[in-house]
C-alpha cells in the first residue's frame, strides 16, 4: 500500500512540478496586482489583473493536463491531454485542477493504445497523417467527453466537500472543520469555501461580537507555512531549492494556492497542514482570537490588520502553533514517506552516490549482502536501455566467457525495468539511486562510462574466485528477449550510404543532428525523432567512453522509429562531448533488439580508448560495413 501511495504521489508530481514556475508567477501577479494585493491601487493593476482569471481558469490546468498526457503517450499523448482538458475546463466555472489531473494521463492513455494496435499495420509515408489525424479525433472526443463527464463529476465532488464544511461549522466541531477544508484547499476550492461559507456565516458573528473565528479557519497562513518550510528541510531537489520562495509569497502574499503543488506530489503531507489547522483552530478558540472581516488575502498581514485590538496575542499564537505542527509534521511525513522513496531508499541514493566518487561497488537500500558465488543474474541498466547498457554487458559478457565464467547471465534494462530476480546491478553513478530503489534486493556497482569501466575486471576476478574449487558451473539460460541471433539472412542494419568518415569536429549537438538527419533519409525514424536525440543528450550524456557515443532518442520518441538502423560516423580530430572525447559516433534507431549485434561488434573493435583512435585511424567503410553487419 504504501509503495502504491508513493507510486501515485511520483504521479501527480510528475503532473504538477513540471509547471512550477507558472503556479509562481500566478501567484506573483495575483498577490501584487488583485484589487487587494499590495500595487492594486497602482493605475495599470487593473489591467495586468486582467491575466489572473484566465490564468487559474484556463493555463494551468491545461499545463497540467498536457504534462500529464506527455508522461503517459508522448508528444501526441499531451495534446490529446490538453484538449481533454479543455473540455472539463468549458464545462463548468469551477478552476478544474481535478479535471486535468484525469483528462491528461486519459488522453495519453487513449493515444498510446492507439499507437500499440497500429504498430505495423500503417503504410510508409502515411505516419505523419495518421499521427495527426489520430491526436486530433481521439483529442476531440475526449474533450466532448469531458464536457459531459469529466467536469461535472469533479464539480460533485468539490459540491460535496463544501457541503461537508459547512456541516461541520453547524454542528459547532470547528477544529475538526480543518479536516474538509485543508483537502479542499488544496482542490483550488479555498476561495469558495472562504467567502462561500465562512465569510457569511463569519459577517454575521462579527456584527453581534466584534469578531469571528471562522474568518481564520481557512485564511490562516500557519499551516501552509510549516508544510513549505518542511520542505526546505526534508525535500530534495526542485522542490526543497523552490520551497523557500514560495514560503514568503504564501505568508506574507497570501497566496495559498502556491503550497497546494507541494501536496499534490505527496499526497500523505496533507495530514501536516490539515493537524496543523486542527491544533491552530483549537487554540484560537480557547484563546477567543478571531477576526473583525474576512482577510483577503490571508497573509500575515492582512491578519494582522483585521486583528481587533486585545487580539494580537491569541491570534499570532495561533498561527504560530499552526505553523510548528505543520512543520514537525510534514517534516516526518516527507523524510519517511517523500516522493524519493522511504529513508532506507533516501540513504541508499547518498550511499550511492558517495561510492560512485570513489568508483566502489555498494549494496542496495536493504543492506543485504550478495555473495559472489550465489550471483546468477548480472544487469546493465541504463536510462533507456537502448546503447549504453547493451554494449556494457556485452564487454562483461565476453569478459566472464574469456575467465571461464559461464554460469551466469548479463543482460540489458532501462533502469525503470530491472528485473526482480538480478543479484548485482552495474549502472551509471547518476543512476544508481534509481536502480537501488528498484531492486532493493541487489548489490548496485555504480560506472563512470559502459565502456571499459575498471569495475567490470573488478567483478570478473570477484565471479572467477568464488567459483574456484567448485565443480564446473553450468551455463546459464540464454535470456528469451535480450539476446537477438546472430543469422546468415539477418537485415542489413549498418547501410553502406551511412558510414561517414572523416568528418570535421562539431559540436555534440550538430554530430547528433547529422545522425538524425542520415536515420531520416534513410527512412528509419521521422523527423521528430532527432528532438528526441537532442533530449536524450539533455538529461543523459550519451558519450559512453573509449571515445565512442550512442546518439538514440528518448521513450518518449520511440513510437517515431519507422525500422532499425544504425548510422556510424567517424571524427578523427575529436569532439569534446561535455568534457569527453569523441571520436566514434554511432547512431541507433531500435525498434527491437535488432541492433544488439552491431552493438557487440562494436564492442570488439573498440573497448578502449586505443582500440577506437586506432579504429579511426585507418577506418575503411567497406570493411566496415563487412564487419559490423556480420558479413565477414
Amino acid at each position: 500500500m504504501k509503495e502504491r501511495v508513493q507510486k501515485f504521489g511520483r504521479f501527480l508530481s510528475g503532473m504538477v512540478m513540471p509547471n512550477i514556475g507558472a503556479f509562481i508567477a500566478w501567484g506573483l501577479i495575483a498577490a501584487l496586482f488583485i484589487p487587494d494585493g499590495w500595487l492594486g491601487k497602482w493605475g495599470p493593476a487593473a489591467t495586468i489583473n486582467t491575466m489572473v482569471s484566465p490564468m487559474l481558469s484556463y493555463l494551468l490546468p491545461i499545463l497540467i493536463g498536457y504534462t500529464g498526457g506527455k508522461a503517459v503517450g508522448g508528444q501526441k499523448g499531451a495534446v490529446a491531454g490538453a484538449l481533454a482538458t479543455l473540455g472539463a475546463i468549458a464545462s463548468t466555472s469551477s478552476t478544474m485542477f481535478i479535471g486535468a489531473m484525469i483528462c491528461g494521463p486519459l488522453g495519453g492513455w487513449c493515444i498510446k493504445k492507439f499507437d500499440e494496435k497500429m504498430q505495423g499495420h500503417i503504410p510508409a509515408g502515411f505516419e505523419m497523417v495518421v499521427n495527426n489525424f489520430s491526436v486530433g479525433i481521439i483529442g476531440g472526443i475526449l474533450a466532448i467527453l469531458s464536457i459531459f463527464v469529466i467536469g461535472p463529476a469533479c464539480v460533485v465532488i468539490t459540491d460535496v466537500l463544501g457541503a461537508g464544511v459547512g456541516w461541520l461549522v453547524n454542528h459547532s466541531l470547528l477544529p475538526l472543520t480543518a479536516i474538509l477544508v485543508e483537502p479542499a484547499k488544496v482542490l483550488f476550492l479555498n476561495n469558495a469555501i472562504n467567502h462561500g461559507v465562512f465569510t457569511p456565516i463569519g459577517t454575521a458573528e462579527a456584527m453581534e461580537a466584534g469578531k469571528s473565528i471562522l474568518f481564520m479557519i481557512e485564511s490562516n497562513p500557519g499551516p501552509g507555512l510549516g508544510l513549505l518550510l518542511a520542505y526546505c528541510v526534508a525535500g530534495k531537489g526542485e522542490t526543497r531549492s523552490s520551497a523557500g520562495a514560495a514560503a514568503v509569497i504564501q505568508f506574507v502574499g497570501g497566496i495559498h494556492e502556491i503550497y497546494f503543488p507541494y501536496v499534490l506530489m505527496n499526497p500523505i503531507v496533507i495530514l501536516g497542514p490539515m493537524i496543523g489547522n486542527i491544533a491552530g483552530i483549537f487554540t484560537l478558540s480557547l484563546l477567543g482570537g478571531g477576526l473583525v472581516a474576512a482577510a483577503s488575502p490571508g497573509s500575515i498581514i492582512a491578519e494582522l490588520l483585521m486583528t481587533p485590538k486585545g487580539g494580537y496575542f491569541a491570534n499570532i499564537l495561533g498561527i504560530a502553533v499552526a505553523a510548528v505542527v505543520s512543520f514537525l509534521i510534514s517534516t516526518f511525513l516527507l523524510k519517511t514517506f517523500g516522493k524519493d522513496g522511504d529513508l532506507e531508499a533516501a540513504k541508499a541514493e547518498v550511499a550511492a552516490s558517495k561510492a560512485a566518487s570513489k568508483g566502489q561497488a555498494v549494496p542496495a537500500a536493504t543492506g543485504a549482502s550478495v555473495s559472489a558465488k550465489d550471483v546468477k543474474k548480472i544487469v546493465f541498466a541504463c536510462d533507456a536501455g537502448m546503447g549504453s547498457s547493451a554494449m556494457g554487458a556485452t564487454m562483461l559478457r565476453n569478459k566472464l566467457k574469456d575467465a571461464g565464467v559461464t554460469d551466469i547471465e548479463v543482460i540489458h534494462y532501462p533502469v525503470s525495468e530491472i528485473p526482480g530476480d538480478c543479484q548485482i546491478v552495474v549502472t551509471h553513478h547518476e543512476l544508481s539511486g534509481r536502480a537501488a530503489q528498484r531492486a532493493p534486493q541487489a548489490r548496485i556497482v555504480p560506472i563512470h562510462n559502459f565502456m571499459g569501466a575498471p569495475e567490470y575486471d573488478t567483478l570478473v576476478n570477484e565471479m572467477v574466485e568464488a567459483r574456484k574449487g567448485g565443480s564446473a558451473p553450468a551455463a546459464a539460460p540464454k535470456a528469451e528477449t535480450k539476446a537477438a541471433p546472430e543469422t546468415s539472412d539477418a537485415p542489413v542494419l549498418l547501410e553502406k550510404q551511412n558510414i561517414i568518415l572523416g568528418c570535421a569536429s562539431v559540436t555534440p549537438e550538430e554530430a547528433i543532428r547529422k545522425c538524425g538527419e542520415l536515420m531520416v533519409k534513410s527512412g528509419y525514424v521521422e523527423e521528430a525523432y532527432i528532438q528526441g536525440m537532442l533530449d536524450r543528450e539533455k538529461s543523459f550524456s550519451v558519450a559512453i567512453g573509449s571515445h565512442v557515443a550512442i546518439p538514440h532518442g528518448t521513450n518518449d520518441v520511440k513510437p517515431l522509429i519507422k525500422r532499425t538502423g544504425v548510422i556510424v560516423m567517424t571524427y578523427p580530430d575529436g569532439i569534446d562531448w561535455n568534457g569527453d572525447k569523441v571520436k566514434l559516433v554511432v547512431g541507433i534507431a531500435a525498434k527491437g533488439e535488432e541492433h544488439l549485434e552491431v552493438l557487440g561488434r562494436i564492442v570488439g573493435i573498440a573497448s578502449t580508448d586505443a582500440d577506437t583512435d586506432a579504429l579511426v585511424a585507418g577506418a575503411d567503410a567497406e570493411k566496415l560495413f563487412k564487419h559490423l553487419n556480420g558479413l565477414s
